[in-house]
Order: C-alpha cells, then structure tokens, then sequence
C-alpha cells in the first residue's frame, strides 16, 4: 500500500530542512533542538563542508542529528510524509548516496525516508571513544529512528553489506522498533562464519579484510585517489560503471582520519580493533536473523560475497524470511538493477 503525504508540516521537520538545490553547508544559527536526547542541527547553504564535501541528489533534504556524542548526517526524502520511517544503511567502500535511487521512490509512496552517513564516514563525526565495532553503528541507527520516528506508525530498516550487519543487530536489539527489515549482500544467520571456515573460494574472496588488519592498508588504498577502492567495486559488481558512485562516496573517505575510521570496522570484527565490552551481547547478535518479516537480496553475481554464501543462508531461514536473488547483478545490486531491486522492496514493503 502507499502512503500519502502529508499536507502540514511539523516544526521539528522544519529545523531540518534546508533548501534543495543547496551545494554547500554550514548550521544554522542558532542551537540545535533537543528531542529524545537527540540534539537536530539545521543546515543552510553557506561554507563549503570539509574535504569539499557535496551532497548530490537534488531531491533530497540534508541534515545532521546529533546522537549521544556523534553528530550523524543524513539525506532524506518525503519527511513531511505520513507514512513509515523507513532508514537506509549503506556499507564499505560506500556512502548514504547510494540510496539516491532508493530514497525518492520510497518518498513517493508516502514513505518517510533517511539514509544517514556511518561513524566515521564524512560527513558524520569520527567517534572520539574509538567505538567501530558494528554494534556502536546498531545504537546509532537506533537513536536516529527514535528521534525522527512519528509514534504510532511502523518503522522500516534497509541495510546493504556492513548497513545489512548493523540492520541485523538493530532489529534484533530492539524488535519493537522496526516491523519490517530488508538486507542486501551480507546473508544473515551463520552462513558467513561458515563460509570464512569452510569455503576456500570465499576466504579468496574476503582477502581484503585480512590485509585491512596491517596498517600499511591505510597508506595503499588511500593511494592515487582512493584507486584500491575503484578496483573493488570493479570486482565486486563485474561490468558495472561505478564512476558516478565513486564520485559521490569518495569524499567520505578520501581524509586519512575517515579512511582509517572505516578500515576500523574491519579490524574491530577481525582484528585487534577495540570492542566495547559493554556491547558484547548486541555485538553477538551479528550472526542473528532478525524475528520480524525479513526480505534479503543478493546478486548473483557478487564479486565480494559469493551466492552459494546466500543460498546457505536461506536453508536456514524461518518462515518470516525470504530471499530474493537478482539476476546481472553483483554486489551493488540496488545500483546496478535499481528498478527490480527497489521494486521488490516497494512491493515488500507494502504486503502484509
């Protein structure tokens, strides 16, 4: 079913928008308003943001959240809507652009939409306590969906690769928070800790987390422009022309402190990255499934994540879930097939 907009719109939505053609950044004056917790900072057009930061989709509205010490960026679509929170979470090597497809049509069938940046990806904050375990990401998401959540409706989570690790812990975490989960790319269950110990094809496949573990990766892929990143994505989505996304996910990386922010979810899930104690029960849930009506897709042709790895993990499924493989497709498979993928999100999203 769709959801129709909305003809008011609330005063905290008014502190986030801003206007949308604008091509640079600053907050707006004055202080920031509180709810839940959660510090909402308005931008205008002004500065140029850090690393000559640019927001590209035309349609969506730009904003910043502050949760707990984070101050999280985010683009969103339809927040003047009625419909479902629906949040999207992007991966590595990657950026909230990569829903630029996405977002707009959700916003069109009344959904509210909202891609926020990760931890230490520009233009959200570098944690200062060092957290990049996925489970800080999951608290994350968390407090954005209770600060931009309307109570009494339905809220959705969308992850794709690391965003589909945090969607699993999030909803697992908090199941009275999102009725629907979709994922993309990164199977949940135990699929993936099988295949790092049993498929030798998959261990090649995965190389790159190992060799993200020495600290000579920050000096090679930060090299000639983030170059070991365009040859990611040309082995994980074979055929496909990835240069618009590199073009808008770069500037998320390209600083040296965001670039080791993001080589550290690798090392806190394989190596000796710090892990909270504290979150180590939210951190197991990793390999859950989440209990709510789940959808997940894969491509079929995934350079990263093999589909033997997601035909495993559907054996495993409940009955709440089900998986979905795209044909032509690899790894970025809402970028390379946006109409079937987003359409079978649509149409999941507004079954019963």
């Amino acid at each position: 079913m769709a959801w129709r907009g909305s003809a008011h719109t609330e005063e905290r939505d008014q502190k986030l928008r801003i206007s949308p053609d604008a091509q640079t950044l600053k907050p707006s004056e004055g202080k920031g308003e509180e709810v839940r917790g959660v510090t909402f900072v308005a931008f205008e057009s002004s500065l140029p943001c850090a690393q000559g930061y640019r927001f590209a989709m035309s349609t969506a509205e730009n904003g910043t959240i502050r949760v707990g010490d984070l101050d999280v960026s985010y683009l969103s679509a339809g927040l003047d809507n009625d419909g479902p929170l629906v949040v999207c979470l992007h991966g590595f090597p990657d950026s909230a652009h990569t829903w630029r497809h996405l977002l707009p049509r959700l916003a069109a069938q009344g959904y509210r939409a909202v891609a926020p940046f990760l931890r230490g990806y520009a233009p959200t904050s570098i944690p200062t306590d060092g957290r990049l375990q996925t489970a800080a990401s999951a608290l994350d998401v968390i407090g954005l969906t209770e600060a931009l959540q309307r109570q009494g409706r339905p809220n959705v989570i969308i992850g794709h690769d690391w965003g589909a690790v945090i969607t699993h812990i999030a909803a697992a975490h908090r199941p009275d928070l999102w009725s629907k989960v979709v994922t993309m790319a990164v199977p949940p269950g135990s699929a993936v800790g099988t295949a790092f110990l049993t498929n030798l094809d998959q261990i090649k496949r995965s190389w790159y987390m190992f060799f993200f573990q020495h600290p000579f990766a920050d000096f090679v892929v930060g090299a000639n422009d983030l170059a070991y990143i365009d040859m990611l994505w040309a082995d994980w989505s074979p055929g496909y022309d990835a240069t618009e996304d590199l073009r808008l996910l770069k500037p998320s990386l390209r600083a040296p402190e965001n670039l080791q922010a993001a080589l550290g979810y690798y090392r806190a899930t394989l190596g000796a990255g710090y892990n909270d104690p504290s979150l180590q029960a939210m951190q197991d849930l990793s390999s859950s499934i989440p209990p709510q009506p789940l959808l997940y897709l894969h491509g079929r042709h995934d350079g990263c994540m093999g589909i033997e790895v997601a035909e495993l993990a559907r054996q495993e499924f409940p009955s709440t879930a089900r998986a979905q493989f795209v044909d032509g497709a690899g790894h970025f498979l809402h970028l390379e097939r946006p109409e079937s993928v987003n359409g079978a999100i649509l149409d999941f999203l507004g079954g019963d």
